[in-house]
């Protein structure tokens, strides 16, 4: 075990855990900030995806040791009332239906427009490539992100 000062949604946390815990673990075991799901345990369906630095990562693969200071956010701390603009979008354009890869995907899509506020559709299948939605909601996704784009 051992202790780790992490800065997760602007705010200075401590935890003890194994160095080899993957983040993932930390937020949603230690720290109760559940939002952020398993999928698939292999950084290969988007549901754990949070930012590093403003960088979408997939969390269930990456140990607490790799994380230094650097700034993590998860969708609890995407915004305090749920009025990202990309949140907003994804009601506005009725993507969710079981939810469950919603963080991931919406995490995934924030950074994307962080990054290029006005993506194509090209350049927006390919940052959400790799993110799963088991309802095939992916035409909602898309134009989702489109309409965040416009915000």
């Amino acid at each position: 075990m051992a202790t780790f000062t992490l800065n997760i949604n602007g705010k200075t946390q401590e935890v003890d855990v194994d160095p080899s815990t993957p983040i993932l673990w930390v937020l949603r075991d230690n720290l109760k900030l559940v939002g952020t799901k398993y999928g698939c345990g292999i950084a290969q369906c988007g549901a754990c995806t949070i930012h590093l630095n403003g960088t979408a990562t997939r969390s269930c693969m990456l140990p607490i040791s790799s994380v230094g200071n650097q700034e993590i956010t998860t969708i609890e701390g995407l915004s305090e009332n749920g009025d990202h603009p990309v949140q907003k979008a994804w009601l506005e354009e009725d993507v969710p239906q079981c939810g469950y890869c919603q963080a991931g995907q919406i995490m995934t899509a924030s950074a994307l427009l962080k990054q290029n506020p006005n993506p194509t559709d090209e350049e927006i299948e390919m940052a959400m490539n790799g993110n799963i939605c088991r309802c095939g909601t992916y035409l909602r996704i898309r134009k989702a992100v489109k309409t965040a784009s416009k915000s």
